[in-house]
């Protein structure tokens, strides 16, 4: 076995001290997927969610502006804010510090007579907040590049394959809990050397022969792409005509269907070593209708429950304490070999 084909240490699927390492050089500085500006429909508008493991809130300020804000209080460190729904300030529940939704500190009990410092240092901590279309991204690392270098060439490619991402509608969000480490998730995204062992309803409708199905890798964007299989070609009839596969390092997953305008869009989140949370947001065209929809949205969810079951088995497996590593198939799996890279170089000097 050559060091090119070999996986990571399976200790790095299982170690806390790995995965603390991951948080820090991996998440902590990356852009992340975290929901639609549809959910923030008007002024006043919030929502409570996480930018990896980063507690923030999203809202529409009174000038209609879009910002993302660190869901923390600068004087203890309670989160401000659950849910969702429609505020005229942000107020914590410990002590009633109150932030305006441009995240200044409007008042707080006793502060004038306690502390004569600068409360303009006491406001809520803004966050970098970018779009692509509706889809929002949040970055906490005020060193990271742009959105626009972590998309590259996607939005290019996604318009050429027939998905006008400005016209889509959102339909849904599905959630799910997986018992697996967060990279044996991705791993298992990243190749379709799998599909016709467990995927047969995914083999009857995309061709995944090794002929057909292509995989890149540029940069921080790894990619697969395939056809609608030959047969197939009614079920899929549409302006998609091919299905893209994409991973944004390091956990954004983007996957378009061939047939109508779709696209579903959503966040690995490692929780635990063993524990990654995911939700997926489904978007699509005009020309999508309910009926078409809810069979590709049976399809996607008997492919995630095969999935389920295949990641839950790798986990328990890289686990048993009498291997150290597995191997990759170095054409099948070239992008996993990449991802790993990425992984690896991310943590070098970590010790």
């Amino acid at each position: 076995m050559t060091a090119g084909t070999r996986t990571l240490p399976y200790a790095y699927y299982s170690e806390p001290a790995i995965l603390a390492e991951e948080q820090r050089r991996i998440f902590a500085p990356a852009w992340h997927y975290v929901g639609h500006a549809g959910e923030l429909p008007s002024r006043g508008s919030f929502k409570a969610t996480h930018a990896g493991t980063v507690p923030i809130v999203l809202v529409r300020d009174e000038q209609d502006t879009l910002r993302a804000l660190l869901n923390v209080c600068r004087h203890r460190g309670a989160l401000v804010c659950d849910g969702a729904g429609t505020k005229r300030n942000l107020q914590c529940p410990y002590h009633a510090w109150t932030y305006g939704l441009d995240g200044r500190l409007l008042r707080a009990p006793r502060l004038s007579a306690e502390d004569d410092g600068d409360t303009v240092e006491l406001g809520l901590l803004p966050l970098r907040l970018e779009r692509w279309g509706a889809l929002l991204f949040v970055c906490t690392s005020p060193q990271a590049p742009p959105l626009a270098e972590l998309l590259g060439d996607l939005p290019a490619r996604v318009a050429a394959g027939g998905v006008d991402v400005d016209a889509l509608r959102f339909v849904k969000r599905s959630t799910s809990t997986l018992e697996a480490n967060w990279k044996i998730v991705a791993e298992n995204f990243l190749e379709c050397y799998h599909c016709p062992v467990v995927h047969p309803g995914l083999i009857r409708a995309i061709d995944v022969s090794e002929e057909a199905y292509q995989l890149e890798a540029q940069g921080p964007r790894l990619s697969q792409e395939c056809p609608v299989r030959a047969g197939a070609e009614a079920t899929f009839e549409g302006a998609v005509s091919r299905g893209q596969f994409h991973l944004l390092f390091p956990g954004t997953i983007l996957n378009i269907y061939p047939g109508r305008q779709n696209l579903s869009i959503g966040p690995l989140l490692p929780r635990a070593p063993a524990r990654t949370e995911r939700f997926l947001d489904y978007f699509v065209g005009e020309d999508a209708d309910d009926a078409w929809f809810a069979e590709l949205l049976a399809l996607d969810d008997q492919v995630g429950e095969e999935d389920r079951a295949l990641v839950e088995r790798v986990q328990r497996g890289v686990t048993s304490g009498l291997l150290d590593a597995g191997r990759l198939m170095p054409r099948s799996e070239r992008l996993i070999a990449h991802f790993q890279a990425l992984v690896a170089r991310a943590l070098a000097g970590s010790g």
